[in-house]
């Protein structure tokens, strides 16, 4: 909150800097991602009475503050209020509404940054001569438009920056104005993730000679690669990746698909930034192909990542000055210093005293993790996942900054160190996939950020016992596939109330879910599968208004499934997995009735989103789909899925329920693809109903009391003889039993006769759950797999200093 008194303003004040931005944070390519960084809000004064009475104002400066006024009011009050305004920086201020383009054109205008306002839309109008713009920066907002001719105009404009907007913004042609390569005074250009084609605009030292940065990344340029680009003395940062160029010998940055080290390159000696990820660089000795990088002292980002390259990391890679370094997503077997004993030396990583990012994951390393890198104390994020990593952690005593430490998918061993509890600042600490021995780190509790921890499939073993730290922060705690046995106790779902997701498949708890579970609002995946946990259904857990998941398979559940109540209860939830526990009894239509995030049809159902859909952590479960189990990297909040089989349920369907053929609303919305109804006792003819299902495409109605002839409309006549065997009394095709042989002879079902299944209406379709063996899934079609190679920076050198 910032509150101050208008009165305290004097009328003759020429600046007025309020800003507030966070030393250390980032931006990540779909998500603004931000450590620590908290929002201002101006209230007390707002935005009018703050500057009603400052005339004489020229710089204004609110970057990273909360405007409460719609931008009606503060974009009139402004220009009414400010005439002699030279400087707007408003960047990351939550603005909304239309910018007026009036502001483009104020005769005394010189900077205007209204930058991270994802909501704030416009357009460019065209520019007059001898406009005094010298810095316009529209990153991360909602403009659209053409990018016009007249942007030659700028005589004075050092920085355009018009990266990451909201919709297309392209000129009518399609192409970058080639008027851009005139602007004399152009030190940084970006227009990047943006959908320009065409070609490169013919850039020269004599047009734009204080050129030092030019990112054209992320668009659909084509053609060559101007040869002119590499004659800049001046030029620093180069960033072209994700086009579609087509001079081979010329294609520079990620995702051009350079084969060799260019040449050009090798006569820069003053490079800063390096970007060479996505490409098909493959020399199978690196340290020749980037000798040249002997010569880049000045050199602080780097990054091979998504790449070809093997053999060992050199150690003259390791500059001191870097502070970005990504090296992931290649065939790199060691980091030099493990090839031979150098016990007795300095190993060169160590001497990176200034690295903020180390990221080497999905390569083939191997040999134990360096252990200075727990001592260097600007590092705020490691990633090493993903390798052949052996030996215990090391110590990271050192590393107070510390914020992500992802180590999962090596071999590493032994017990968690200690010194981790001093690492304050970290949020996410991934150990998964490894053999790590230990109890549950109790003590990482006192971390007052720590978000995410993941140890699953690991060899932690004993009880949970009573947190004595709260995890004050804690979103997602997974420990899937370990060896804790035990009670779960009250206390310790009251320490994690705060908890969005909690999995413990797959480890030797026992006992009664204990209700305090209940505490935790915010849990939207629970996972509690393989286990050996005793109780009755959990039908408290209706106080959770936003689960959408809840896995119970596998346990020692037991009793009926009954539920009364207003039909609200479990409003988010599409996936329950109750199979393989000792339920029994009729399950009452009011339970499934209650089932609303089943099927409930509301817009959002439309919008293919995840579970956890979110920068740090994405959420991932095991499902039976069609007969097999499905390991779903992310969980499309439109896969609904009911198993309720391997129980003692038992009785008759309703007579209440409707018809099936109503069931073909829901095509639209999910579909039912598989229905498995085998091993029950389920009797009579199969009614011709189910042949309406077009979009089935698994049936299992094997071992029931079934009679009659099997129909071949639709679908119905490509399933197999699986899908009907131990009926005795079933005939015809796929059968070998043909329906002419005595005692089989059955006449054709009628179109309107009663059966065991006598229709059933979309509200009530899940009632098919009575009896064991039930597997019903709703899927509207496709899986994403979580992307490899996720860059927590996806620019290196993005704005940790003002512009100029």
């Amino acid at each position: 909150m910032c509150q101050w008194y208008a009165k305290a303003v004097d009328k003759r004040l020429v600046s007025l800097d309020l800003s507030y931005q966070e030393d250390c944070y980032w931006r990540n390519d779909q998500n603004d991602v931000s450590f620590d960084y908290p929002t201002l809000k101006l209230e007390k004064p707002n935005f009018k009475i703050l500057i009603k009475k400052m005339r004489s104002l020229r710089e204004l400066y609110l970057d990273g503050v909360n405007i409460s006024s719609p931008s009606s009011e503060w974009c009139e009050t402004t220009s009414l209020s400010l005439p002699k305004l030279s400087v707007l920086s408003m960047s990351n201020c939550d603005l909304s509404g239309h910018f007026p383009a009036e502001f483009f054109l104020l005769p005394k205008m010189q900077r205007i940054d209204i930058s991270g306002n994802s909501r704030l839309m416009g357009q460019l109008p065209e520019f007059p001569i001898n406009n005094s713009l010298e810095v316009l920066s529209l990153r991360y907002t909602n403009f659209s438009g053409k990018l016009p001719e007249s942007i030659s105009n700028l005589k004075l404009l050092r920085v355009l920056i018009l990266s990451k907007l909201g919709l297309n913004f392209n000129s009518s042609s399609g192409s970058i104005p080639a008027s851009v390569a005139n602007l004399s005074n152009l030190m940084e250009l970006d227009l990047s993730h943006n959908n320009f084609n065409g070609s490169i605009p013919p850039f020269h030292r004599s047009g734009v000679p204080n050129l030092a940065s030019l990112d054209l990344s992320w668009n659909h340029l084509s053609g060559s690669i101007p040869s002119s680009l590499f004659t800049f003395s001046t030029l620093q940062t180069l960033s072209l990746g994700y086009n579609n160029f087509s001079d081979y010998q010329l294609k520079l940055d990620s995702s051009c698909n350079l084969t060799e080290f260019p040449e050009f390159i090798k006569s820069q000696n003053k490079l800063t930034y390096l970007d060479l990820s996505n490409n098909r660089i493959h020399d199978t000795v690196i340290s020749t192909f980037l000798a040249f990088l002997k010569s880049q002292e000045s050199l602080i980002a780097l990054d091979l990542s998504n790449n070809q390259i093997s053999g060992a990391v050199p150690n003259w890679v390791w500059k001191k000055r870097l502070w970005f370094l990504y090296l992931s997503n290649n065939s790199l077997t060691s980091l030099d210093q493990f090839s031979s004993n150098q016990d007795s030396l300095q190993i060169p990583i160590c001497n990176l005293s200034q690295l903020w990012v180390f990221n080497a994951s999905f390569n083939k390393l191997s040999g134990s993790i360096p252990s200075c890198l727990g001592n260097i104390n600007t590092l705020c994020i490691l990633d090493l996942q993903q390798n052949n990593f052996s030996s215990s952690i090391p110590d990271f005593g050192g590393a107070t900054l510390l914020s992500t430490l992802q180590l999962n998918d090596n071999k590493l061993e032994g017990k968690l160190p200690r010194s981790l509890a001093n690492c304050t600042s970290l949020k996410i600490l991934n150990l998964g996939n490894n053999t790590l021995h230990d109890t549950f780190p109790l003590w990482l509790g006192k971390l007052p950020r720590l978000m995410v921890l993941i140890l699953r499939a690991n060899r932690f073993y004993g009880p949970i016992k009573h947190l004595e730290n709260n995890f004050p922060a804690l979103d997602v705690l997974d420990i899937t596939s370990n060896k804790f046995f035990g009670k779960l106790s009250i206390e310790f779902f009251q320490a994690i109330h705060k908890l969005r997701s909690l999995k413990i498949n797959g480890n030797n708890l026992e006992g009664k879910l204990p209700k305090s579970l209940a505490n935790c609002r915010n849990l939207e995946v629970l996972d509690l599968g393989k286990n050996m946990i005793h109780d009755t259904f959990p039908y408290w857990l209706v106080k959770l208004p936003l689960l959408k998941v809840l896995i119970l398979r596998s346990n020692r559940f037991y009793g009926s499934i009954k539920f009364s109540g207003d039909g609200n209860a479990f409003p988010m939830l599409h996936i329950l997995d109750l199979a393989s526990n000792n339920f029994s009894g009729e399950v009452s239509i009011e339970f499934f009735q209650s089932l609303r995030g089943m099927m409930v049809i509301d817009g959002n159902k439309a919008k293919p989103s995840y579970v956890g859909d979110n920068f740090y952590y994405q959420d991932s479960m095991t499902l039976l789909n069609k007969g097999f189990e499905i390991l779903y990297h992310k969980i499309l909040t439109l896969l609904t899925c009911l198993d309720l089989s391997d129980n003692n349920f038992h009785g008759r369907i309703l007579e209440e329920v409707q018809d099936l053929k109503s069931l073909h609303v829901l095509n639209f919305l999910t579909e039912l693809e598989s229905l498995d109804l085998s091993q029950n006792s389920l009797s009579r003819k199969i009614p011709l109903q189910l042949t309406s299902l077009t979009f089935l495409g698994v049936l299992n109605l094997s071992y029931n009391q079934l009679d009659g002839s099997i129909s071949q409309r639709y679908q119905f006549g490509t399933f197999l003889n699986d899908s009907y065997i131990g009926n005795t009394r079933l005939c015809g095709v796929p059968l070998t039993k043909k329906c002419n042989e005595v005692g089989s002879q059955m006449l054709p079902q009628k179109e309107g006769e009663d059966s065991w299944i006598d229709g059933l209406s979309i509200w009530k379709v899940v009632l098919m759950g009575y009896g064991c063996g039930l597997v019903i899934v709703f899927s509207i079609g496709y899986t994403v797999l979580n992307e490899f190679g996720n860059k927590w920076i996806a620019s290196f050198i993005r704005k940790w200093k003002r512009s100029r």
